[in-house]
């Protein structure tokens, strides 16, 4: 009667074992699968990061450009030192561009925003891989979505009601910067990470 009792306890136990491993198997894929989900989608926020801060790298650029172009022949010249409505004819192109190198596509350009006060650009990005195959349905043509906005903020202060005729002292974060607007040479002219910053805002 033991030995039947025993065998009997085995067979009832055995597909207790084998339910146990096929949950515990399934959890295992399930978490692969978000596991690898979570990576797309961390990549997808990785590459709006850099896209959105090479739009705005880029359009810092352009100010900086049309800054020079206006030092001595505009009497406003100042005013682009706000960083206000900042050119952005390349963002598109510069986010694109970081966007392709981090295996996603930008969605609908580099649109300009306005954020804590500066300007800046705002960019959606869509993974080119899905997360792939698995046990749950879909995944193998879900993509990856993410957004990042970055600006650029003026980093000079100058006394206010200046004659922008006379050379002009700025001080951009501790760091002085002397225009001279009827001697200026723009090879002399400050880096554009010296006059602004640029950094992600969300």
């Amino acid at each position: 009667m033991t030995g039947a009792r025993l065998q009997s306890d085995r067979g009832q136990t055995l597909p207790i074992y084998i339910w146990l491993t096929a949950i515990l198997l399934f959890a295992a894929i399930a978490f692969f699968v978000f596991a690898q989900a979570a990576s797309v989608r961390n990549g997808a926020q990785s590459a709006a990061d850099a896209a959105a801060l090479a739009a705005a790298q880029d359009a810092r650029d352009e100010l900086v450009t049309t800054l020079t172009g206006a030092i001595g022949q505009d009497d406003d010249w100042l005013d682009w030192l706000n960083g206000q409505d900042p050119p952005s004819t390349g963002a598109t192109a510069a986010a694109q561009a970081l966007a392709a190198e981090n295996g996603s596509t930008v969605q609908g350009g580099a649109v300009p925003v306005v954020r804590g006060g500066y300007p800046g650009f705002r960019v959606a990005v869509k993974t080119d891989n899905p997360v792939g195959a698995s046990i749950i349905p879909g995944t193998e043509s879900m993509h990856a979505n993410a957004h990042a906005v970055a600006v650029i903020q003026p980093r000079c202060d100058f006394a206010p009601d200046v004659d922008t005729t006379q050379p002009i002292q700025l001080n951009c974060d501790g760091q002085i910067v002397i225009i001279d607007p009827v001697n200026f040479n723009p090879g002399d002219f400050p880096d554009a990470s010296v006059l602004f910053s640029v950094h992600l805002a969300e």
